[in-house]
């Protein structure tokens, strides 16, 4: 007799201090860990660590790291935080130029963008049907690391 594994995802809900995206560095590894998908986990975690960081440093109130299957074998990895504004580089048609050399910040989104199989944004307008803000959200699969 086949088994049929149910549906799953994680929500962690993060507040704004600068270990939250260590915590949920270590979740996220855990979570691919009990599913069985370690193989994801050097794109996973490059993904996540990227959105997370970027909610950190550019919004003041809390965020949170959602993990869920996109299909068999992938995985997709979403930030939530509560700013809707969607960053520059992760805008439709944004160029996906790198930073001069010489910058210090701005390689964050280039690199999920240039790293994930698929990558987008949901703005959350609706404040009563959910807590508003926007969600970044990126793949990754078998064979993409």
């Amino acid at each position: 007799m086949a088994t049929v594994s149910p549906p799953w995802s994680y929500t962690l809900q993060l507040p704004h201090d600068p270990r939250a995206p260590g915590i949920a560095r270590a979740t996220l590894r855990a979570v691919l860990a009990a599913h069985s998908l370690t193989e994801l986990t050097p794109t996973a975690e490059l993904l996540a660590s990227e959105l997370l960081t970027n909610a950190h440093l550019h919004t003041p109130g809390p965020y949170a790291l959602r993990i869920l299957p996109a299909e068999p074998g992938r995985l997709r990895v979403a930030v939530w935080d509560t700013d809707p504004r969607v960053p520059p580089g992760f805008k439709e048609g944004a160029p996906g130029d790198v930073p001069e050399k010489e910058a210090e910040h701005g390689r964050g989104l280039p690199l999920v963008r240039a790293c994930a199989d698929a990558w987008g944004v949901a703005v959350l307008r609706e404040l009563g049907a959910s807590k508003g803000g926007k969600l970044l959200w990126a793949e990754c699969g078998e064979g993409t690391d």
